[in-house]
């Protein structure tokens, strides 16, 4: 076990985001490396099966400590149990809040992409896609400076890919993005844990839903000796709405399931989450899909419910 590979753990912060989403499967590859996905990471393997390499991989985040898996989603299984199809695809999501915690420190919405997550998806030539976000793109999206924690991450990431492939990673075409791109933020003058609540109350009243993980972040930087202000992440989703992104294109699993992050800003709480149409844009899936409308509706619902607008 690479030192780095430790280093990495680090980097998830302890934020899980899981949905069940899952649609109609469309194409997303096709036997192609995922280039014009932006912000990925990601290794191409002809040789090894999709599950010998998300297990070797796993039992090396396993080893590393101190990380905690937060959650593992299957969304191909999921899929199947909404009656839809999609080819084998997994993500797990880990973290080790002595690295995340710093990021989170320097821009509290960096807590929407932690803690890391690696997505493992069988392509339409039947060769595995590795994939995760690049350092540099987390950087461009939260306005980072690498204090050492975002080369620790990235060559920890790069680690338990490589190694277990046996394959050199790549980047996709486009790297970094514009600070805050993609981001839906809407703030209370309620406080987190009021405003939390709701949020988990009217996720959990609704049967399409299902939540995958919960994560307390600024208990997660306490237990490493760190401080950060009162922030929440929850991860949740609904097959029948996610599936069809990935069925365009599978990269679109490394953001789902969907997540919202619960935070003290200081004169009240901001709700923060991916907007829909971003995660397209991102993916390259072109905008007429339908599921991108009834998911932007859908996380605009339990926004309103969250703050009793």
């Amino acid at each position: 076990m690479h030192f780095s590979k430790l280093l990495l753990l680090s980097f998830l912060a302890l934020s899980v985001f899981a949905c069940n989403d899952d649609d109609d499967v469309i194409d997303f590859v096709t036997g192609e490396e995922p280039v014009d996905a932006t912000g990925l990471t990601y290794v191409e393997d002809e040789d090894e099966s999709l599950s010998d390499i998300y297990n070797n991989v796993k039992a090396d985040i396993e080893a590393a400590g101190p990380v905690s898996i937060i959650a593992e989603v299957d969304h191909a299984s999921n899929a199947s149990g909404a009656g839809l199809t999609l080819r084998p695809t997994r993500v797990i999501m880990f973290g080790n809040p002595a690295l995340g915690t710093p990021l989170m420190q320097q821009n509290m919405l960096a807590g929407l992409d932690l803690p890391q997550k690696i997505a493992f998806y069988q392509a339409g030539d039947d060769d595995v896609i590795v994939a995760y976000n690049s350092t540099e793109y987390l950087a461009s999206r939260y306005d980072l400076t690498d204090n050492g924690e975002l080369t620790n991450i990235g060559n920890a990431l790069q680690s338990f890919v490589e190694e277990n492939t046996g394959e050199q990673v790549s980047n996709s075409i486009d790297v970094t993005v514009s600070e805050n791109t993609g981001i839906v933020m809407t703030t209370s003058t309620d406080s987190v844990e009021v405003v939390y609540n709701r949020l988990q109350a009217a996720i959990a009243s609704n049967a399409n839903l299902t939540i995958v993980a919960e994560l307390d972040h600024s208990d997660n930087a306490a237990s490493v000796g760190l401080s950060l202000p009162a922030s929440k992440l929850i991860i949740f989703g609904n097959p029948a709405v996610g599936t069809p992104f990935m069925q365009e294109d599978q990269t679109a699993s490394i953001d789902l399931p969907v997540k919202i992050l619960v935070y003290d800003n200081g004169n009240g709480t901001t709700l923060a989450y991916n907007d829909p149409e971003w995660i397209a844009d991102r993916h390259d899936i072109g905008d007429d899909l339908e599921a991108i409308s009834t998911m932007r509706t859908a996380l605009e619902g339990l926004v309103d419910s969250a703050t009793n607008n």
